[in-house]
């Protein structure tokens, strides 16, 4: 029986006293060789091993001198043949242990393989296991069995097991059987009491403290453990490709998987790089390199069927999006005449290889995946498929990079080209040209000058989604319960099957995070339950479905209802995202439709935003156009227009909300300001804002007058099924009943509330015409009127 201790833990300080003991495991063959199972086949056998055990009793009693272990080993390895059966000892990676000394021994056959190929330098470690993490996870272990008070401490625990054999690390994970301990505090023990606990609950990281409550060796750990390992490295490899992509690249990410793909298979000197080619002109232009780590192909490169790829490669990959698979690199060269491609490999010393494209959603681009063995078949059809849950996370990065270069392009554009409205794109054009004109007359500190317009009247305008910040948490944390649900009634059918603590540990730990979903969701709890998941669940899960054809298939329902690319239960949250993107680009291409009618009647500077719902700025004036003559009436009949649009858009949006299967209701608000003032556009936000000290009460009014309530109440302004109109002049209120009652004539609008606003921060006396809209049946956008129609009757 081969014995292995840890020269680091040696002199690490504990709670507890370490002794040795087999005692529970003698009672087992203790009740074999009573005279009640006399029949039993194991009765002879178990009388055999106790005359053998009466010979060392400090193997019942225990022995804190762990030289014993070595001078005993045969009889305990007797002892423990019971634990470690031979038909398993191939299969399973087991060994008896002592917690927290990192001794260990009867290891099984496929443990005692696995350690002779780690080299003879190698310590059996836990991964990040610090000393006065050890010193509190005994501390809590006392609380469970001796003061019956578990604390949720438990993390998975790995071994990385170096493979000299095949020159990669392997990952395993522990799992920890306690049958054959016990933990019995001694005379120095301090009794512990609920305010101890509380107070150890809230010092998790003062040593100090759990050393006061828990004295170094004031407490007997008498027994010993049972550790069983699980190779997770294919889980351990996953999520860190999976963290790898997800990352930003800081320029190490093909050396990250070709160190991840090495070990995911086995194959010590894969090689592994990635091209981006530009396909958007594939079908008159050959694909060229955008950019390439690769080991086949030198950034530049044009690819064409006759300089390097045959014309079947290029059909597989760029055409038909299709993997490319060669596991003998001599037939590929027979079968293509040694073409360009064929001397490339034999040249950097390919003997099978696989191509994977990767089309990113624009069309544009296409990722292609090199992964190389140096071996004929080493890489083939069928190990490819190991690559299936991979290739979501490669398309998910490759898309996620694909958005970021294009964010930086458009970030290029906005710094040299910004979006001008066409209302105003004139007046950058004349100072444009003044400054290349004082550049050319070499004018002494020639600047750009501000673009500034004066005396413009403002328009504000909003219609947004009601409750949707707890619709959205509410859509999250119905998503959540079904995972953790579907993960828990996986675990149950296990227990059921196979009777492991860890089952029943693990369902605890996801009743717990159930419980706290169904109360409420704070922040951070999603990404917490997710990480718990992916550490602690999938790689029992993977045990799990191996066990049979029936948990092998709840296994597949569970992983069935996660979404392919989040890995997440994303039903509630993408039923809801997708009822508020589809209101909103309703909302927004109508809006956009009408405003090239109302720019007909008159220009003026518009700009819009979507957010949960869609909000609009408007400035109308004669700073903005030299092509026509200002008359307030324009600023009169795009009012109207704007309340009339309104009116619109809720119609609109009560029509959407029946083909949505989220029941969205919008409240509408138009903030009304009768002064004219300055817009200035601000060189280093490129964009447009008021400008001058008294003007920024008109911002403040807007970002405030949302949430505002009606004065001496808790209702809200806005609500459902009303436009509020928002004023702080009498004038204003004038002017508004008269388009109101014109509306009211086309059956668009009811009744009107005349409201006080309670004082916002900053702003007070404020007040609000809140009318009612009328809706019709059927509505859509044919059934509106045009601004020519619109003004033709109000006229009349």
């Amino acid at each position: 029986m081969e014995i292995r201790t840890c020269d680091d833990t040696q002199n690490i300080e504990l709670p507890l006293q370490l002794r040795i003991s087999f005692r529970k495991v003698i009672e087992v063959f203790q009740k074999y060789a009573g005279n009640d199972l006399k029949e039993h086949p194991f009765h002879q056998s178990a009388k055999l091993i106790l005359k053998e055990v009466e010979k060392h009793p400090e193997l019942i009693n225990g022995f804190s001198d762990f030289s014993l272990l070595e001078k005993n080993k045969k009889t305990v390895s007797l002892l423990l043949n019971i634990l470690f059966p031979e038909a398993l000892t191939h299969n399973e990676i087991k060994a008896a242990t002592i917690p927290f000394s990192f001794i260990s021994f009867k290891f099984t056959e496929r443990f005692k393989n696995i350690l002779q190929n780690a080299g003879d330098d190698y310590i059996l470690k836990v991964r990040n296991f610090e000393d006065d993490m050890m010193y509190i996870i005994s501390c809590t272990l006392i609380l469970a069995t001796v003061y019956d008070h578990p604390v949720d401490l438990k993390r998975p625990f790995f071994f990385d097991i170096p493979d000299k054999k095949l020159g990669i690390t392997k990952h395993y994970r522990v799992a920890f059987n306690g049958d054959f301990m016990d933990i019995i505090p001694t005379e120095k023990a301090p009794k512990i009491t609920k305010d101890d606990i509380k107070l150890l609950l809230d010092n998790f990281d003062n040593i100090d403290i759990w050393k006061e409550k828990f004295p170094p060796n004031s407490y007997v750990f008498e027994g010993f453990g049972i550790m069983n390992l699980f190779d997770v490295t294919s889980d351990e490899t996953l999520t860190a490709i999976r963290t790898n992509l997800l990352q930003k690249d800081d320029g190490s990410i093909v050396e990250k998987l070709v160190t991840n793909l090495r070990e995911f298979y086995a194959i010590k000197d894969l090689k592994v790089g990635f091209s981006v080619f530009d396909v958007s002109n594939i079908e008159t232009e050959p694909p060229r390199v955008k950019k390439a780590e690769s080991i086949l192909i030198e950034e530049g490169t044009s690819i064409t069927c006759n300089d390097f790829f045959c014309d079947y490669i290029i059909s597989k990959l760029f055409k038909k999006g299709e993997d490319v698979v060669i596991s003998d690199i001599d037939n590929y060269g027979e079968n293509s005449e040694k073409n360009q491609f064929y001397q490339r490999l034999k040249e950097i010393n390919v003997g099978s290889i696989i191509l994977i494209p990767i089309k990113t959603s624009n069309n544009k681009d296409l990722v292609l995946l090199e992964i190389a063995s140096p071996r004929a078949y080493e890489l083939n059809s069928v190990n490819k498929q190991k690559l299936k849950d991979i290739i979501p996370v490669f398309e998910a990065a490759a898309e996620r990079n694909s958005e970021e270069f294009l964010n930086i392009l458009e970030a290029t554009i906005q710094e040299f080209y910004t979006s001008i409205h066409p209302s105003v794109k004139w007046k950058f054009y004349k100072a444009a040209e003044n400054y290349q004109i004082a550049l050319h007359s070499k004018e002494e500190d020639a600047k750009i000058e501000q673009i500034v317009f004066e005396n413009v009247y403002p328009l504000y305008g909003q219609i947004d989604v009601k409750g949707s910040s707890i619709a959205r948490n509410q859509a999250i944390k119905e998503d959540l319960i079904e995972q953790l649900s579907l993960a828990i009634k996986v675990l149950n059918e296990a227990c059921k099957t196979e009777s492991l603590p860890i089952y029943r540990e693990l369902i605890f730990r996801v009743n717990e995070y159930l419980s706290e979903v169904e109360v409420g969701l704070k922040a951070g709890d999603e990404i917490g339950i997710l990480d718990f998941l992916k550490k602690d669940i999938y790689p029992v899960f993977n045990h799990i479905k191996e066990i049979n054809a029936a948990l092998n298939e709840l296994v597949k329902n569970y992983t069935n209802s996660l979404d392919e690319h989040l890995q997440v239960v994303y039903k509630k949250r993408k039923s809801y995202e997708e009822s508020v993107t589809k209101l909103n680009d309703k909302l927004a291409k109508f809006l956009d439709q009408k405003q090239e009618e109302a720019q007909n009647m008159f220009p003026h500077y518009f700009e819009r935003y979507k957010t949960d719902g869609v909000e609009y700025n408007m400035y109308i004036g004669q700073a903005l156009t030299q092509q026509k003559k200002f008359d307030d009436l324009y600023l009169y009949n795009l009012r109207l227009w704007q309340l009339k649009t309104m009116c619109e858009m809720e119609n609109l949006a009560n029509t959407t909300r029946e083909t949505l299967t989220h029941d969205l209701k919008v409240a509408s608000l138009i903030l009304v300001h009768s002064n004219a003032l300055a817009i200035k556009f601000r060189m280093d936000e490129k964009q447009f804002d008021v400008d001058g000290a008294y003007n920024i009460r008109y911002e403040i009014i807007k970002k405030r007058i949302d949430k505002a309530h009606i004065k001496n109440s808790n209702e809200r302004l806005t609500v459902p099924g009303k436009i509020a109109i928002v004023y702080s002049q009498d004038k204003d209120a004038t002017e508004y009943y008269k388009y109101i009652k014109y509306l009211q004539s086309k059956n668009l609008l009811g009744q009107v509330e005349e409201l006080e606003i309670e004082d916002l921060q900053g702003v007070s006396g404020l007040k609000a015409l809140r009318v009612e809209v009328i809706y019709h049946e059927a509505f859509t956008e044919k059934k509106t009127i045009t601004i020519d129609q619109l003004l033709q009757e109000f006229e009349q």
